[in-house]
């Protein structure tokens, strides 16, 4: 296949990188089996034990490359306005210019192999081809598993199809020298120093949501990191949710659910469309319709069990790449919170000897897993993965869903009165930080949509961008905003979650129809008393009164919070999120 800019611009970072050798990915079985034994003779990864874990490989990243460094990662915008408050800003010309230098020469000693892929069915007017260039195997292995990648993506791409370019090297694994460049206005990713999957596998965060944002808001659709489920009732009817928490929020979870009894028996069934990214169009129906662009699962490892998660559990056995979790000396993988005993020993995340009791000099116990420890799974292994899931033209969705990690303040659900309030809630949503960021654990941020990493440009425009949707929509789904893990004075978790949060989908389901009572709120509609159904829940009405309890001081205080976080926009913000503001603050005075 002959594209002549493709072609140049393969040349030109080959000259920069200078690789021993250049190598297409063309998707077959066979090049991929070449390539895992070449990985495990070099020792980046070894096999697990083939009769446990049939198809599965092992990796450990640098122990200073364990998850994604949101403060090495750059929107480089000619205009710094462009890029807005939330993000870190490099001008283009300067951060080409810094990461070329430790890209110059990166590949020395190394191959650069060249990974075409589509996020999204590949011909799907929903979907976007991209060029990976990486000197890792690694990488090559997860876009296999997480991409449609080869030569079918070169043949629909053709000899004048446009792409986005990533350059991706590890360079020396040196965090002093890492980068995670994406640049908006040319279609490109620059990511070099790093092993870690969401810095390096460049149609993940980078392509799928930083760069797709700002696509969706120039070509008038989302990308949004939102998982996607159906639901199915005992009549047979599916509807499709779409729903956005910040990383280890339990999305892959929600979108693997187990129904619980009585909705079991009755015939409630879940599928899976995608656990993390969504991308959402306006259907000549006036509906949204929306899209999973990727075909695997990068899941954390830590509190996947039986119990939170059994539909991941039977996804992993085969065919996956673990990530920093416990080797067992037996070829086994075990993880923290996981199913099992640890084995009786085995080598840490960390390259280091581990045994079950391990502790550190200040006598804390030693993980052998990671907190942030991952599984590259391919989605088509999911029990429950649905028959819609490549489906090119999406699944249509009857309510979106946002949702953080709060202890106290936000209710376990209420609905929104309209579009415009739903964007306003998921502006201001908020979580407290998890091991999949780099932060302080516990501490509280604002993460509007679930989007602070990943909002490829201002994010006050992309509010607007939001506003302008809701205009353009007949029919737009209702918008929700749900809290699994508020507790109670004594600090234990008062919603049991994992299955049971169907309860609460069944219900907002069923007000999406217009068909469940409601009382209305400061914040929006809470279910009326008995709404929510708790057949077979040991839940006393007093807890459930706690649950969906709104403490006026507390969100007054949250109010101004919300307008400290707007400030930053200055005069950028659409003036409708501020009134909405007021509003809010007036129904909590009243």
């Amino acid at each position: 296949m002959h594209n002549p800019m493709l072609q140049e611009w393969i040349r030109q970072m080959a000259e920069m990188c200078r690789p021993d050798r250049i190598v297409w990915v063309d998707g077959s079985r066979e090049q991929k089996e070449a390539l895992e034994k070449e990985a495990v003779a070099t020792g980046e990864m070894i096999r697990l034990n083939q009769e446990k874990w049939p198809g599965c490989l092992y990796h450990r990243t640098a122990v200073n490359d364990v998850a994604r460094t949101e403060h090495l990662t750059y929107i480089c915008t000619r205009n710094k306005e462009d890029a807005g408050p939330t993000n870190n800003w490099m001008e283009p010309q300067e951060a080409y210019r810094r990461a070329g230098e430790y890209f110059r020469g990166s590949m020395r000693g190394r191959t650069m192999y060249v990974i075409p892929f589509s996020m999204g069915p590949i011909g799907s007017p929903f979907s976007k081809i991209g060029i990976e260039l990486t000197d890792s195997i690694y990488v090559v292995l997860n876009m296999l598993i997480m991409t449609r990648a080869g030569r079918e993506v070169l043949e629909q791409l053709g000899s004048d199809g446009d792409f986005t370019k990533g350059l991706h090297s590890k360079g020396d694994l040196d965090d002093k020298k890492r980068l995670i460049l994406h640049f908006p206005e040319d279609n490109t990713i620059w990511s070099v120093g790093s092993g870690y999957g969401g810095n390096v596998l460049l149609g993940k965060k980078c392509l799928s949501l930083r760069i797709a944002s700002y696509l969706g808001r120039l070509e008038g659709w989302m990308a949004e990191h939102m998982l996607l489920m159906g639901i199915e009732d005992p009549s047979g009817r599916v509807e499709y949710i779409a729903a956005a928490f910040p990383s280890a929020c339990g999305k892959t979870n929600l979108a693997m659910l187990v129904p619980p009894e009585p909705f079991r028996s009755r015939g409630y069934k879940i599928w899976t469309v995608g656990d993390d990214i969504a991308w959402i169009r306006l259907g000549e129906d006036g509906r949204l319709w929306a899209l999973n662009p990727e075909t695997g699962f990068f899941g954390v490892a830590p509190g996947t069990n039986a119990k939170s998660n059994p539909n991941a559990l039977a996804t992993i056995r085969k065919n996956t790449i673990f990530t920093n979790v416990l080797l067992g000396d037996d070829g086994n993988v075990w993880w923290e919170q996981g199913e099992g005993p640890p084995p009786a020993s085995g080598t840490a995340w960390n390259g280091r000897r581990w045994k079950p009791g391990l502790v550190d000099h200040e006598g804390k116990p030693v993980p052998g897993a990671h907190p942030n420890s991952r599984f590259t799974a391919p989605i088509s292994q999911c029990p429950i993965v649905s028959p819609e899931w490549e489906n090119p033209r999406g699944v249509p969705l009857s309510a979106i869903i946002f949702g953080g990690r709060r202890s106290t303040a936000v209710p376990l659900v209420f609905e929104t009165f309209n579009w415009r309030h739903g964007v306003y809630t998921g502006a201001t949503m908020s979580s407290e930080l998890t091991a999949a960021q780099f932060g302080t654990l516990g501490k509280v941020r604002r993460d509007p949509m679930a989007m602070l990493p990943f909002c490829g440009y201002n994010m006050a425009d992309y509010f607007g961008h939001w506003l302008k949707m809701g205009e353009k929509m007949s029919s737009p789904p209702k918008i929700f905003h749900v809290n699994w893990f508020r507790r109670d004075a004594n600090g234990n978790f008062i919603w049991p979650g994992f299955g049971e949060n169907l309860r609460v989908l069944e219900w907002i389901l069923r007000r999406a129809r217009g068909e469940a009572e409601a009382v209305e709120t400061p914040l929006g509609f809470v279910p009326a008393p008995g709404e929510i159904n708790l057949e077979g829940l040991e839940l006393s009405p007093s807890a459930m009164e706690q649950l969906l309890a709104v403490d006026r001081d507390l969100w007054l205080e949250e109010v101004a919070d919300h307008r400290r976080f707007f400030q930053q926009f200055g005069s950028r913000l659409p003036r409708e999120l501020l009134e909405e503001c007021d509003a809010l603050e007036q129904r909590l005075k009243s």
